[in-house]
Parts: C-alpha cells; structure tokens; sequence
C-alpha cells in the first residue's frame, strides 16, 4: 500500500510539540503515524493508529514518550482506509522497532512506503 507521509510548511518534518493540531488538516483524519527523535542517533519512538489529533494530542503529554523530547520529537502521518489499520500499524511497528510500544495489533502486516 502506498502512504502519502504528511510533513510541515516548507517540506520539513513536523515538531510533535508545536504542529498546529487544530488546523482543518486534521478534522476527522483517521490514519497512522510515526513519533521519533532526531538526536545523534535518531529512533523510532512510538508507531500508533487512530485519530491523528487526539493520538497526537495525548503524545504530546505521554511521559514515556515526552522523555525523548529534549533529542526533538518529530511526527508524521497519513491516512489509511481503517479496515487496513491494525495491519498497516502491525507492519511499522515490526519494521521500525519502537522505542516505546504497546501491544501491536494481532493482525497481518500490511506493507507500506516509509516516509523516509
């Protein structure tokens, strides 16, 4: 499956900590997406599904995730046909080896294009 990776105004990677979650862009956007830092060693840190504003909102306070923030936390997302979710989310979460995670879906990986 071919994911369209959203980034920020000029074509950078979106900050978890300042993306303007309240913008139109994201009214009942339903998809995946990928949290990580850019420290010297950047790493995946959280791949999650659901709804992109309240999934990052909660990010946004998560302790687990909040202890990667002084590397820079980073996000990016895209829609996905929710019947594909717990797939696609079960596909990044094999491949990218979160640092945080929770129980991925118990479902068949979906391959998809990494946004990077």
């Amino acid at each position: 499956m071919q994911l369209t990776w959203i980034k920020c105004q000029g074509e950078a990677w979106c900050k978890l900590s300042t993306v303007n979650l309240e913008h139109p862009h994201f009214d009942n956007m339903k998809g995946v997406y990928i949290i990580w830092h850019g420290g010297a060693h950047p790493a995946t840190v959280y791949v999650g599904q659901g709804t992109i504003r309240d999934r990052l909102q909660y990010h946004r306070k998560n302790p687990q995730i909040q202890l990667y923030d002084n590397l820079g936390l980073y996000a990016t997302w895209a829609s996905v046909p929710e019947t594909s979710l717990d797939g696609v989310e079960k596909y990044l979460g094999d491949r990218l080896k979160p640092i945080v995670t929770e129980k991925l879906p118990d479902a068949v990986p979906i391959s998809v294009n990494l946004p990077w």
